[in-house]
């Protein structure tokens, strides 16, 4: 067990592709802590995907959370949202800063209003989604990225995550988010161990004087160190062991 100062109530956002299963390593850690864990999957995705449409946008991946957030009751949250859900998190706290303890950005995009997710990646790597979703991706979706690209090498974690991505809706990166305040405080988890697209959201949380941390592994950091990534997020949110059990 473990003491927790204050209530710890975790959600974790999953990114591009995935659904809320990805978390379950990082998730069973968190509760094994003593913490409350909600893993959320975003509209059109995973076990969602039967609800996927060219409406699906940004606004609607932000009103699946915050209408998590309102119906638990949730209050005191760390809010964890994984690369393009930075965008998402980003618009969740601005809409219920009095329930969101801290915002976690785990290499993620940390956006300004107005922001859209195309335009914050490297310009390479935007002209490939355009690519893909011109093509296979019928002008309405990004198909899933190569997960080699992202990091992952061990053939059990690509045997894992392979048949669970599905495709995601572009709408998503192309509509802009509509930020008003930046009253919860931040946190940022740089993975250092593949391309670091994230690099420049690292620096603008340091600048902005977020706790900063990095873990060296690839950008699925909730498969490939899960350990690792549990540790930093209790701390971050002041869960302690319990000395009589250490």
């Amino acid at each position: 067990m473990a003491e927790v100062v204050g209530p710890a109530a975790f959600v974790l956002v999953h990114g591009a592709w995935h659904g809320g299963w990805c978390w379950r390593r990082v998730a069973r850690r968190l509760r094994a802590a003593g913490c409350e864990v909600h893993t959320p999957t975003l509209t059109g995705l995973g076990d969602r995907a039967h609800l996927l449409s060219p409406q699906v946008g940004l606004d609607t991946h932000i009103d699946d959370v915050v209408r998590l957030v309102d119906v638990e009751g949730a209050a005191d949250v760390i809010l964890v949202g994984h690369s393009y859900a930075g965008l998402v998190i980003s618009g969740v706290a601005d809409q219920r800063p009095k329930n969101v303890r801290l915002r976690v950005y785990l290499d993620a995009f940390l956006p300004e209003d107005g922001d859209r997710g195309i335009d914050l990646l490297p310009a390479h790597i935007a002209g490939h989604y355009r690519e893909s979703v011109a093509g296979p991706g019928l002008g309405w979706l990004i198909p899933p990225r190569s997960l080699e690209v992202l990091g992952v090498t061990d053939p059990d974690d690509l045997a894992w995550l392979s048949p669970r991505l599905t495709p995601h809706p572009w709408r998503t990166y192309t509509d802009p988010v509509r930020l008003t305040g930046d009253a919860v405080p931040g946190a940022f988890v740089e993975c250092v161990d593949w391309m670091r697209v994230f690099t420049p959201y690292a620096e603008r949380a340091q600048a902005a004087g977020f706790d900063v941390r990095t873990i060296p592994t690839g950008h699925e950091a909730m498969v490939t160190a899960p350990d690792r990534l549990a540790d930093i997020l209790l701390d971050l949110a002041g869960v302690r062991p319990d000395p009589r059990r250490a």
